[in-house]
């Protein structure tokens, strides 16, 4: 590996009202390294990449780009100096196809006079550019159609467009299955190892740490812990560099004492989604869905919650059957939702926190047609100092917030109606190891209390963990139910390819 640095972020430091997001921090990256950057959510990762790719200006410290100084004041300038950064979150335009996406602001054009656009040369380098990186996509496929795996190869062929020389990886495999991570992998090394790119890898999966990066670095609370080869660093000591303490368990599971049904489902069919699925959940029970990417969990628990209503099936709760065919309906019947994708259909961005906490039960808060703000802070307040959230005030926008945080608002949304029964769609997705423990931890609590949880996990050792009873589906159905005590990760992964145990 190089000695050369392609990157070096000197003593630098950030300040937003009220937060001290950078305080003095160092990185140095290799060229031709895989470089981690490790932290819990809220340590500054995120607000350092942005002060790289241009969005953010540093307060002070100094930034060098292959020895030279380095100073970007918007995305654009970043490119040009050979920086990219995909983020967590893709945002193609999904009405034009993979070529057009690929070479959007850098188009190529025929014609002096008038300048027109040059598809057939556009589709070439797409297709000579798709080839070398070993993706095998038709440049003609519309974004679209694209898979979510598919979207994040065709993000680091943009990079690679650019002529970049550090590409920035926010959570790359976060919705991606195991294969797909790997062929994934496969691809970062070849930038390494044939085209010198440097790259910055942030991800909150830690074997994913050790299985692709050369090196790491550690932020907590926005100042600088440390930085060593992998090979230097085991899983352990890595968690005490981010969190400031040991933490030898991850998953922590309650002992909880199991009661009655209180939800049924019975014969739940959605066409193209999912056909004659039924269970029962019981009081103080945590029940986990497992299955691969496509498999139908979330279909299944969002018809179960109202957004999509099952075309066939019942619906009993505490034995009564019951018709829910809105999230108001489930809402008014002790049901909550914390959703797969808090950008997309969770959080409310440009609203507050207080805002976000309260909205499913606004109505709540309503007196002679006024809220009453004083009920409405007391209750966020209580919140905020039971989940733990970390922010300088409840009327933040929620989007300024870490992944982490903005997690905890979403389930704390859902503790201020007090449902009987909790749905949680990939709860820990994208979120750091000390805050994934919190919130483990908050839902044992939960159950311990008398709620019923479902909990759809794509994570193995989370569901095997944190379950009392565990359901796979695989292709839309119900493939299998495991106890705790049988589960493992062997037998869950035969029930969801379709095989038998």
């Amino acid at each position: 590996m190089s000695q050369q640095y392609a990157l070096e972020v000197i003593n630098v430091s950030k300040s937003f009202p009220g937060v001290k997001a950078l305080q003095s921090v160092n990185l140095k990256v290799r060229k031709g390294s895989i470089h981690a950057l490790m932290g819990e959510n809220g340590a500054g990762k995120s607000t350092l990449m942005k002060i790289l790719y241009g969005i953010y200006k540093k307060d002070k410290g100094q930034i060098l780009l292959n020895k030279k100084p380095y100073r970007a004041t918007n995305t654009i300038e970043a490119i040009r100096e050979g920086i990219s950064m995909i983020p967590q979150e893709i945002s193609p335009v999904p009405n034009l196809d993979i070529a057009s996406n690929i070479f959007l602001g850098q188009e190529y054009t025929t014609g002096k006079i008038l300048p027109l656009l040059d598809k057939k040369k556009i589709y070439s380098k797409t297709r000579e550019l798709l080839e070398a990186l070993h993706i095998n996509l038709n440049p003609k496929l519309m974004m679209h159609e694209v898979s979510i795996a598919n979207a994040q190869l065709i993000a680091i062929a943009t990079a690679v467009s650019y002529n970049t020389n550090l590409v920035i990886m926010d959570e790359p495999t976060s919705a991606l299955t195991e294969q797909e991570v790997e062929h994934l992998f496969q691809i970062i090394r070849d930038l390494k190892e044939k085209r010198n790119i440097s790259i910055i890898y942030i991800s909150h999966k830690i074997d994913e740490i050790f299985s692709i990066c050369d090196e790491v670095s550690v932020l907590r609370d926005g100042s600088f812990v440390g930085s060593d080869d992998i090979k230097n660093i085991d899983k352990q000591r890595l968690i005490s560099m981010m969190v400031g303490r040991s933490m030898k368990d991850f998953f922590h599971k309650e002992t909880t004492s199991i009661g009655n049904v209180l939800l049924s489902v019975r014969n739940f069919s959605l066409t193209s989604k999912f056909k004659n699925i039924s269970f029962d959940l019981k009081r103080g029970e945590i029940l986990g869905i497992a299955g691969l990417m496509g498999a139908g969990r979330t279909e299944l628990m969002e018809s179960i919650f109202g957004y999509s209503p099952a075309d066939t099936g019942e619906t009993y709760i505490k034995g009564n059957h019951i018709s829910i065919r809105s999230p108001s309906d489930a809402i008014n019947q002790g049901l909550g939702f914390v959703t797969e994708d808090r950008k997309l259909t969770g959080i409310f961005q440009d609203l507050s926190i207080t805002d976000n906490m309260i909205m499913p039960d606004i109505q709540h808060y309503i007196k002679i047609g006024l809220l009453n703000k004083k009920i409405i802070k007391e209750n966020c307040q209580k919140q905020k100092v039971s989940l733990k959230i970390k922010t300088p005030s409840l009327q933040q926008l929620i989007k300024n917030l870490s992944g982490g945080n903005q997690q905890k608002v979403l389930i704390s949304r859902w503790l201020l109606i007090e449902p009987d029964i909790l749905i949680l769609d990939e709860p820990t997705r994208g979120i750091d190891v000390g805050a994934k423990a919190e919130i483990h931890r908050l839902i044992g609590k939960l159950a311990k209390s008398g709620k019923a949880i479902i909990m759809v996990s794509s994570e193995m050792p989370e569901i095997l963990s944190i379950s009392d009873r565990i359901l796979v589906m695989h292709e839309g159905t119900l493939s299998g139910e495991l106890l705790r005590k049988d589960a493992t990760q062997e037998k869950i992964l035969k029930l969801a390819t379709g095989e038998t145990i």
